[in-house]
């Protein structure tokens, strides 16, 4: 089957993963991409299957609309995903995550293009449920003053779009909600500002600078960590949607068995970062403290308990199921960044700082 991807955000996260997993994977797919660079696909074989062009969705609109209309499935991975940015920048989060992201979504619609878009494991805010499942868990969210909610209300606004475009006008579309999903590229370590990355990698960026952990209010917070190999496999099997079986469905993508709290992960990344000879000496100088979310983030933030995925619906229509244990997805992760040209010297030279 031969198919052409849109990838909007391709040098992201998600987006350089799947790019590189769809060339390695998939002979018969070509891939067209944008993002604001290309850092992440740096490392790609040359490929004449895959399309790059470095460009703002935002900006570069003819662009985008021109490639919704030529290819065959469009994955719109444009976000802020960043929870200190919900509270510090929340109109910037709206602009980004609803309004450019409901334009690719009528560009799909008009030209009859399938939609696999990314919802997240966030829309399901305070939900009382112990496992969170896709059809039938409430969405909670707290006060309009805690604006770190704009994301979740943004991205279950988008679902609603696009659930009601499905009903209307047959838009053929599929939503996945990633469960904190981690591994290489997840975001640079090496950025020292506190915050700028999601939660696994400001803590190996702690160990970079031999700076203390913090943990908003002591880090009793559970999150179901997935590995990002787990997740594209997933990806995958949803692009290629085999008898339709992914078609006008929502699949929550995570690892339950990973469920652990946020305490745990800080602890965890102590100890296997000590196993690469290269941190072990800022590892074993790390110190865990406490702080106030307050404190943290500001008084803007109000924070989820427990997020555990139902997979089941995954697992039973798309015969999936992530296979990656919480100490492997930390090793991994760890030693892709170590890995890199030149890491040991600017560890040694961050730790100076």
């Amino acid at each position: 089957m031969a198919l052409k991807i849109m990838i909007l955000g391709a040098n992201g996260f998600i987006g350089s993963a799947l790019t590189g997993a769809i060339l390695e994977r998939r002979s018969g797919w070509e891939v067209y991409g944008i993002d604001l660079s290309d850092n992440k696909l740096g490392d790609l074989p040359k490929n004449d299957r895959f399309h790059f062009v470095e460009g703002d969705i935002t900006i570069n609109r003819e662009w985008v609309e021109y490639h919704v209309k030529k290819c065959d499935v469009v994955v719109p991975l444009v976000a802020i995903a960043n929870p200190a940015q919900y509270v510090t920048h929340p109109l910037r989060v709206f602009e980004l995550d609803f309004e450019a992201n409901v334009e690719v979504v009528r560009h799909c619609v008009k030209y009859g293009k399938r939609l696999l878009f990314p919802s997240t494991s966030e829309i399901y805010g305070m939900s009382p449920d112990s496992v969170l499942d896709e059809e039938t868990s409430p969405l909670v969210y707290g006060p309009i003053n805690k604006q770190r909610w704009i994301y979740a209300a943004c991205k279950q606004l988008l679902d609603r779009v696009i659930y009601a475009y499905g009903v209307r006008d047959n838009l053929d579309y599929t939503l996945f909600r990633p469960f904190n999903f981690i591994g290489p590229n997840l975001d640079n370590p090496e950025e020292p500002k506190e915050g700028s990355s999601r939660v696994f990698t400001q803590f190996l960026s702690n160990v970079l600078y031999r700076r203390p952990i913090k943990l908003v209010d002591g880090g009793s917070q559970k999150r179901s960590f997935t590995y990002i190999d787990d997740a594209i496999e997933c990806l995958l099997t949803i692009i290629e949607n085999q008898d339709g079986r992914a078609s006008r469905r929502i699949f929550n993508i995570g690892n339950p068995g990973n469920c652990i709290s946020i305490r745990d992960l800080a602890q965890r990344t102590i100890r296997i970062a000590q196993e690469f000879p290269v941190l072990r000496e800022n590892a074993r100088a790390i110190e865990i403290v406490d702080v106030s979310a307050g404190e943290y983030y500001g008084k803007y933030y109000q924070d989820i308990q427990v997020r555990i995925p139902n997979i089941e619906a995954a697992r039973r229509d798309l015969g999936w199921a992530p296979s990656t244990d919480m100490d492997t997805a930390i090793r991994r992760t760890i030693d892709f960044y170590v890995k890199q040209e030149g890491f040991g010297g600017r560890v040694a030279a961050l730790t100076a700082i």
